[in-house]
């Protein structure tokens, strides 16, 4: 059963919700006062503010950071049918955040979430079947979830059934669909929709081969921070594969992706900066630290 929430909560919650709930933002005034005014409401049982009562726990905002405390917040909502809180309470079960890890409890409200319709409910319960986590492997019931959420619009979902479709997981392979599936995420901008995108235009996987297209949708996904579409353009820039040859802009974006691609990159930095001279290295790190900006800035 939903609680009715007087005017005066909704409007509350309204503002609060702007509040920031950052993990590393730390204890600011607002932080705390957003945090007072969360728990008033939570109090009085209103669901949506104790789902955020547990992101304070969780995050430490406003508030000393207890992933128990927030276990226990996102339960209340969880229980009530909140479906924020039924997926913040899986996600602590699956990975045995504030409280012992069990994926069939994950599983169980996942689920519940998804049962009410819930988008990311859906992709959720469907990558536990996919991976066979908390319940018995199953790609074809996890095609099913991922495609309850794509019919809504949901960007995950159509990432998720376009993989589907282009490994034949779940569902008979079919790389013409599962670039319509990639592209419905990319148009959304879901970075690894694009970059999935990306790489059907530079393997010509359901779609003509075309270079520049790879290149301007791995440059979508490589603005948005993805690693793996980082090293992807560096890649593109070293070969001149659908751009000009660019041996800076190669070292720039070899460069810039975290520890997923760590080893490789040093190992592609190392070959090019055989190639280069120190003026060229330089304004090679230059143009590392010009891209993390404009990435961090978006």
């Amino acid at each position: 059963m939903h609680l009715a929430r007087p005017w005066l909560s909704a409007v509350l919650l309204a503002v609060l919700v702007f509040l920031p709930l950052s993990a590393s933002a730390g204890m600011t005034p607002e932080e705390v006062k957003a945090f007072e005014g969360y728990r008033k409401l939570a109090d009085k049982g209103d669901r949506v503010a104790q789902d955020y009562m547990g992101r304070c726990y969780s995050y430490g905002s406003g508030v000393a950071k207890d992933d128990a405390e927030a276990v226990k917040w996102y339960r209340k909502a969880a229980e009530q049918g909140d479906t924020n809180g039924q997926l913040s309470l899986g996600g602590c079960y699956l990975v045995g955040k504030g409280v012992a890890k069990d994926e069939v409890e994950a599983v169980k409200w996942y689920r519940k979430a998804a049962d009410q319709g819930d988008a990311l409910g859906q992709t959720n319960l469907g990558y536990r079947y996919q991976y066979g986590e908390g319940v018995a492997k199953d790609d074809a019931e996890a095609v099913k979830w991922f495609r309850k959420a794509a019919d809504q619009g949901d960007a995950n979902g159509y990432l998720s059934l376009g993989l589907c479709y282009l490994r034949g997981t779940g569902v008979a392979k079919d790389e013409v669909e599962a670039v319509k599936w990639f592209r419905r995420g990319a148009d959304q901008g879901e970075l690894q929709a694009q970059f999935c995108l990306g790489r059907c235009y530079l393997k010509g996987e359901g779609v003509a081969k075309d270079s520049v297209q790879a290149v301007s949708w791995y440059r979508k996904s490589a603005e948005q921070g993805l690693a793996l579409a980082q090293f992807g353009l560096g890649y593109c820039y070293e070969n001149g594969t659908g751009v000009a040859k660019d041996e800076i802009e190669a070292y720039a974006y070899y460069n810039l992706p975290g520890r997923e691609f760590k080893d490789s990159a040093r190992e592609n930095l190392a070959v090019l900066e055989k190639k280069m001279s120190s003026e060229q290295i330089a304004a090679g790190k230059k143009r590392t630290k010009e891209l993390q900006k404009a990435i961090e800035a978006k």
